[in-house]
C-alpha cells in the first residue's frame, strides 16, 4: 500500500532537509559519493532527459542500487550481459544483451513510472526515494527514520532490514543515504529545486569574513548561527561547519544581496 505525499509529509520532508547534518566520521563517505555523482553527471543526465527525471535522481538512485556500478542493470543490480534473472524478472523487455546501461536504466524508470510523475521538488524527489525503497520503515518502524534516505546524518543512528521483511534493532547501514548525498549536493550548488515557501526568522549577528574556523566558542557559535539561518531559506543550502568563508558568503549575499564584510569580493 503506497503513502501519499501529503501536506503535512512534504513539511515533514523539508524541515529534515533543512535540519540534516553530516555526521563528521561519515563525511569523507558522503563527500566521494557526491563527487562520483558529478563525474558521471553526463550520463545521468541522459537517461533523465529522455524521461523527464532530474539528473541527480538517476544518479542517486543508481548510487542506492547498485553502488554506481555501470555494469549492472538500475532495476535489481543484474548484470546487463543478460535480462533480469532477479525481481523484476526479464527486464528490459525490449532488445538484447549486452544491454547498454542508458537504455536499461530508462526501462527501470519507466517500470516505477517515474516518467509520470511531475514532482520534482525537494519533497517530491524525497517521497519518490523512499517510495522508491519501500514504506516498511514508516508504516512497521516509525522511530527509525529510513537509512535509504537518511543514513550517515544525526537523523539516524541505527535499526534497519537486514534482508526482505527481516528486522534488526541493532544493524547498521553502511552506505550513505539518497537524501543525505542530496544535501551535500545542494550545498555544493550541483542541485536545485522549486522554490521552497519558507520564511527566515530574525537574522543574526553577521561574522566577518574568513577562510577558518574562529578558534572563540562565541564566534563559533555566531557563524553557526548564520549558517543555520541561511538554511532557512528558499533553495539555500549550507553546511553547518563554522567557517564563514566564500561559500557561506555567497549565500549571505543571495539571502540579503551583500557579501559577508571583509569578503574581497564586496
Amino acid at each position: 500500500m503506497s503513502i501519499p505525499l501529503t501536506p503535512v509529509l512534504r513539511e515533514e520532508y523539508e524541515r529534515l532537509f533543512e535540519t540534516c547534518d553530516i555526521r563528521p566520521e561519515r563525511a569523507r563517505g558522503v563527500e566521494q559519493a557526491a563527487e562520483r555523482l558529478i563525474e558521471h553527471r553526463d550520463r545521468y543526465r541522459e537517461v533523465g532527459e529522455r524521461q523527464g527525471v532530474p539528473w541527480v535522481f538517476v544518479g542517486l538512485v543508481h548510487q542506492m542500487e547498485t553502488s554506481g556500478d555501470f555494469g549492472r542493470h538500475l532495476h535489481n543490480g543484474d548484470p546487463l550481459t543478460d535480462r533480469t534473472v532477479h525481481v523484476p524478472v526479464g527486464r528490459p523487455r525490449r532488445g538484447s544483451p549486452p544491454f547498454r546501461w542508458e537504455d536499461s536504466a530508462v526501462d527501470a524508470l519507466a517500470m516505477k513510472r517515474l516518467n509520470r510523475h511531475s514532482d520534482w521538488s525537494l519533497a517530491g524527489q524525497l517521497y519518490q526515494f523512499e517510495k522508491y525503497n519501500g514504506w516498511g520503515y514508516r508504516r512497521f518502524h516509525p522511530e527509525v527514520l529510513s537509512p535509504y534516505l537518511w543514513s550517515f546524518s544525526t537523523h539516524y543512528d541505527r535499526g534497519k532490514y537486514v534482508s526482505d521483511g527481516r528486522w534488526s534493532d541493532t544493524a547498521v547501514a553502511r552506505q550513505p543515504g539518497a537524501a543525505v548525498i542530496l544535501r551535500r549536493l545542494a550545498e555544493l550548488g550541483e542541485a536545485a529545486f522549486p522554490e521552497q515557501h519558507r520564511r527566515g526568522p530574525v537574522t543574526p549577528l553577521v561574522p566577518r569574513y574568513s577562510m577558518r574556523r574562529p578558534s572563540q566558542a562565541e564566534s563559533l557559535s555566531r557563524v553557526e548561527a548564520l549558517q543555520r539561518w541561511l538554511n532557512t531559506f528558499p533553495s539555500l543550502f549550507v553546511g553547518v561547519d563554522g567557517v564563514p568563508g566564500p561559500r557561506t558568503s555567497e549565500a549571505y549575499r543571495l539571502a540579503t544581496g551583500h557579501y559577508l564584510p571583509g569578503d574581497p569580493r564586496a
